[in-house]
């Protein structure tokens, strides 16, 4: 109970702070409920939506022509989120999801909806944020010539919808999560050890998987086979709150080219849990043949990154090898490389078409000079050299650029140069002259897009045309706003990369109009 003095209150003349006061005593009025409610669209990170009078509502779980009851979860001044209490009838659009898990985990929000429509409603997502935040005129007029306005292409789907990833990572708890269905059911387990996916929200909670299907299903044999053995052996799962247990978290990796990396996390503090560590290790060396790079991390920070680790190596070599076309690329436990490989090729080719293809009919008379922006480990550089006089990549994270000029040499390519460091810090009007004026420009920055000075710099540079790569087209679609200045969008790319889930890949040629 708050307890209010009113005669201080108004003595001091601060009559509101008893308005404060005496709303936080007030019982909050209910949420509503909505009934015989149709799903109308599909909006962004997954969800469903509908409108209620003059309320926007988010709904998660939900396919268009869905008939529900809703109860709101949150309410804000103009829209708000709600769970559905009851279907009344589903939509004809509906099918019926392939995972166990799907609801719970939260990974694959789109599983009951058909590819078909995942893709259309991507594209949307990407005209949308395009549209409204870039200003942009994605539509035709009958009187406008056909190169005056920027041209959006059809969504490139995936060919893989299923085990379509490269990598995953699991994390240990020895508390495992409960559903709500679990709770109500007052569920008792025996055993609450459990390795699984993070419930989206909350660090320390784990919900335990028994099949994914978004990689090739070795990896769930493997899981298992770890999750069997450190119950069998009284391995200690790691309790996320108090911050101990051995058994930590799992990385799993696998190539296009058959080999298969593994990587445990572990948090050595006990006296015996480096014998216990190795136990497993020689297990899973034994048991899975497959694995040709068998690693471990003694990981005692309070989060479960490792980039500042170092790595041991258990058994094979420290890394795989992805085939791209004709060239190969090392990959470390430490490397960013897009997950979908075979669609990773496929954005690739699009980025390379816009940064070389003819302009306005007229083809590029000279091999252009290329800077590749947030390279990572050099996958785009290295991809579109052949046809570059030169190309020069920059990347924030130190490792990936050794990486980097590693898959260089592995394919004999001579004509890229690489710099590690804060992109805004590197790229630089003195680095510019020091390594010369680029006359194509690719960037594919983080999903907060690129820092102004970047931009500003970029912008000096004045590179005749620009191959923005995005991974979050909101962010995309503001910094093309701040390029418009210079530039015009003369053709949209989506790429979808993740089926099942709302994310979605864009590329996006910019050419630089005539002053």
């Amino acid at each position: 109970m708050v307890l209010i003095d009113v005669k201080i209150c108004f003595d001091r003349k601060k009559d509101y702070f008893c308005n404060k006061y005496i709303s936080m005593v007030r019982k909050k009025k209910p949420l509503p409920v909505f009934e015989n409610v149709e799903i109308t669209g599909i909006a962004a990170e997954g969800k469903a939506i509908t409108r209620v009078n003059d309320m926007v509502v988010f709904v998660p779980l939900a396919a268009p022509g869905d008939i529900v009851d809703l109860k709101v979860t949150r309410k804000k001044h103009s829209y708000c989120e709600a769970q559905i209490t009851r279907f009344i009838e589903y939509s004809k659009l509906r099918k019926e999801p392939f995972c166990e898990h799907f609801g719970i985990c939260g990974g694959c929000k789109w599983q009951h909806i058909p590819y078909e429509e995942q893709l259309k409603a991507k594209q949307q997502q990407v005209y949308d944020q395009l549209t409204r935040i870039g200003k942009l005129n994605l539509s035709k007029p009958e009187d406008t010539p056909a190169d005056s306005f920027p041209q959006m292409r059809p969504i490139l789907a995936s060919e893989k919808t299923q085990a379509y990833r490269n990598k995953l990572e699991f994390g240990c708890s020895n508390k495992r999560w409960l559903t709500h269905d679990e709770v109500a059911q007052n569920t008792i387990y025996d055993n609450m050890n459990a390795i699984g996916f993070h419930i989206s929200g909350a660090f320390d909670k784990i919900y335990p998987i028994e099949k994914c299907w978004l990689m090739d299903d070795l990896h769930n044999e493997i899981r298992n086979a770890i999750r069997d053995y450190a119950l069998e052996n009284d391995i200690p799962f790691y309790d996320l709150r108090q911050q101990d247990g051995l058994l930590r978290g799992i990385m799993i990796r696998n190539s296009n080219d058959g080999e298969w990396m593994l990587l445990i996390q572990f948090c050595m503090k006990e006296a015996d849990d480096h014998d216990k560590a190795m136990g497993l290790m020689a297990y899973l060396a034994e048991r899975f043949p497959q694995i040709s790079s068998l690693l471990y991390v003694d990981n005692q920070k309070c989060n479960d990154t490792f980039g500042d680790l170092d790595i041991s190596l258990f058994k094979g070599k420290d890394h795989i090898i992805e085939k791209m076309g004709a060239l190969s690329f090392k990959v470390g436990p430490k490397s960013f490389y897009q997950t979908n490989t075979d669609q990773a090729y496929n954005l690739y080719k699009v980025a390379r078409d816009f940064a070389f293809s003819p302009i306005d009919g007229k083809p590029q008379t000279d091999r252009p000079l290329v800077y590749d922006l947030y390279t990572g480990t050099g996958t785009i550089a290295n991809f579109v050299a052949s046809q570059a006089s030169k190309v020069i990549g920059i990347e924030y994270v130190a490792e990936a650029i050794d990486d980097a000029i590693i898959n260089s040499k592995i394919n004999d390519i001579e004509n890229t140069m690489f710099f590690a460091g804060d992109m805004k810090d590197i790229l630089t009007d003195e680095f510019i002259s020091c390594h010369g004026k680029p006359d194509v420009v690719i960037t594919d920055p983080p999903r907060a897009g690129m820092h102004p000075d970047v931009i500003d710099t970029i912008l000096k540079a004045a590179p005749e045309r620009i191959v923005y790569v995005s991974c979050n087209p909101a962010t995309q679609a503001r910094d093309i706003a701040l390029l418009s200045v210079d530039y015009d969008v003369r053709i949209v790319q989506p790429v979808d990369m993740f089926p099942h889930t709302p994310h979605v890949e864009n590329v996006v040629q910019l050419v630089r109009r005539s002053h």
